[in-house]
């Protein structure tokens, strides 16, 4: 970031037209370097000069593309103030056609997001025990989605730190960098921002030339230690909100796909509207018939966070967090929560608390949807909704189909294979369509699995062998249109001759399976005991 550069006395580059972060290896240099909002801070030059800077200086160096909130008028004063130039006499016709735009695309998204079913009905509850809390998201009664957080093990997936490089390996083309966690975090070099004025390179730069050891970098988590692999880090730092990602020292601008065009072109005449100058932004579904006042006042928020994170850093020694996400229940509510949901029921009064706080700022009209689960009731919340037998069956290996056949799921080190059996299912016509029916059963059910348990990374699935073509493109269209409800991004190859699909799904933390189980300690998580064959 040039802000740094221009905070210690330098110019900014000709050459760059958005700030980025320095990577040069210069001798004459400051020693500090950032990732699109990192730091790599030198000790005694840095020190000097945050002496001499005042609270004042800060503002302004951060403030060279985004304004500090509160300088002049804010983002949503101008808005207000832009809206009150439209004439009276036309006032309220616009506002009576932008009203039914806005009713005709919530509409519209809320069918769309039900995968074309009309009488889906979306409930969340929230459970907060002793140790773990839990939040289920249903359809129609039928768990799709749980998310957990243990309070001896929470992720950390979204934070910020600011880091140092411990080691660089070339041939890995990646960096470890020391985050303060159990584990170094792994930084590739596809996820590290350079500064194009500095590293003279027609290509992209080696990871030797943008980071040395010892080096001090500002990192996102992207992906939370798995088994025996660190954290997944990178520079290129995003902060969700509920309607738009803000993207420090970027030029972006991006609107959600899933939303319909009428909706888009008002978001994006909005966007430009609000943008704050040094930031880009991703519009969201969420934000769909969101009003221009609580976009930018998210906006304002989002970059006020970015503000106080920057100046950490100047505080700061690495090791350090510089920014922890929100627990598990904004997290999950920030990011699945919609007008498409009947209700949401919590059972803890300071989780109910937080999730109004949060409706106040984004969706007060929502409010009514939030039920705080009484303690007096006969049972549990879970158990009132079935929600404990539907997580057993979640953490079975086999799980059944309606007409009788089966799927077996089952995690390697490398992948995840899922097999489709016919089972008890002996169809009545004849051998094609009993198969053909079968799989279109086990693609629906393996779509909310993946969903249930969280599944990520590469699964095959073992269709059983359809002979007819036609059979087959049905049964992959069937399956896409299942994964469609699922917000993880997913990507399906066709299915082979051999029935065979391959998929892959982003896997960010741990799954269903990882939260309630540990190794077993007698066969090291092999399943089976091995004999001494020396033994006879």
């Amino acid at each position: 970031m040039w802000i740094f550069k221009r905070l210690f006395g330098e110019k900014k580059p000709e050459a760059a037209k958005t700030s980025r972060i320095r990577r040069g290896k210069a001798a004459t240099k400051p020693s500090l370097k950032t990732g699109s909002s990192g730091a790599k801070v030198g000790s005694q030059r840095f020190a000097s000069q945050r002496a001499r800077t005042s609270d004042q200086g800060v503002r302004k160096a951060a403030g060279h593309r985004a304004r500090r909130p509160g300088a002049e008028r804010s983002t949503i004063e101008r808005t207000k103030s832009r809206d009150q130039r439209v004439k009276s006499g036309s006032r309220q016709e616009r506002t009576k056609t932008r009203a039914n735009a806005k009713g005709r695309a919530v509409e519209a998204v809320v069918r769309a997001g039900a995968a074309g079913s009309e009488t889906v009905e979306k409930e969340m509850l929230v459970h907060v025990g002793k140790s773990r809390t839990q939040v289920a998201i249903l359809e129609n009664g039928a768990l799709v989605e749980h998310y957990v957080s243990r309070k001896d093990h929470k992720s950390i997936a979204g934070n910020i730190y600011y880091g140092r490089v411990q080691n660089v390996l070339p041939g890995m083309e990646a960096a470890f960098v020391d985050i303060g966690t159990s584990k170094n975090g792994v930084l590739y070099v596809g996820d590290v921002q350079w500064d194009e004025a500095d590293i003279d390179v027609s290509e992209r730069p080696k990871i030797e030339e943008v980071l040395s050891k010892g080096d001090p970098v500002i990192v996102q988590v992207t992906k939370d230690p798995m088994g025996t692999k660190g954290p997944r880090l990178t520079t290129q730092i995003t902060l969700p909100g509920r309607f738009v990602v803000l993207v420090p020292e970027s030029d972006i601008q991006g609107i959600s796909r899933r939303l319909p065009e009428e909706e888009r072109e008002r978001l994006r005449r909005l966007a430009k509207r609000v943008k704050p100058e040094g930031f880009g932004i991703i519009i969201r579904t969420a934000a769909l018939g969101a009003k221009g006042e609580y976009v930018a006042r998210e906006i304002e928020r989002l970059s006020q966070t970015w503000y106080s994170i920057y100046e950490k850093a100047l505080e700061a020694k690495p090791p350090t967090l510089l920014y922890e996400e929100p627990d598990i229940v904004l997290r999950v509510f920030r990011e699945s929560f919609g007008p498409d949901f009947a209700r949401v029921v919590v059972d803890d009064p300071d989780s109910y608390k937080s999730v109004l706080e949060m409706l106040a700022m984004y969706a007060p009209d929502f409010k009514e949807k939030v039920e705080l689960y009484s303690p007096d009731e006969p049972l549990p919340l879970f158990e009132k909704y079935h929600i404990v037998e539907q997580l057993h069956k979640g953490l079975s290996r086999k799980v059944w189909l309606p007409s009788g056949g089966h799927i077996v799921i089952d995690r390697t080190e490398a992948l995840t294979v899922i097999d489709v059996n016919t089972g008890k299912n002996v169809g009545k016509s004849n051998l094609e369509e009993t198969v053909f029916q079968n799989n279109l059963e086990a693609a629906e059910e393996i779509s909310r699995q993946l969903r249930l348990r969280d599944i990520g990374g590469i699964i095959i699935i073992d269709f059983i062998d359809m002979e007819i073509r036609r059979n087959r493109e049905q049964v992959l269209e069937t399956f896409r249109e299942c994964l469609a409800r699922d917000r993880t991004r997913t990507q399906v190859f066709e299915i082979s001759e051999l029935g065979l699909l391959e998929m892959t799904r982003k896997n960010v933390s741990e799954g269903l399976l990882e939260a309630f189980s540990h190794k077993c300690d007698r066969c090291d998580g092999r399943g089976v005991i091995l004999e001494d064959p020396e033994l006879d």
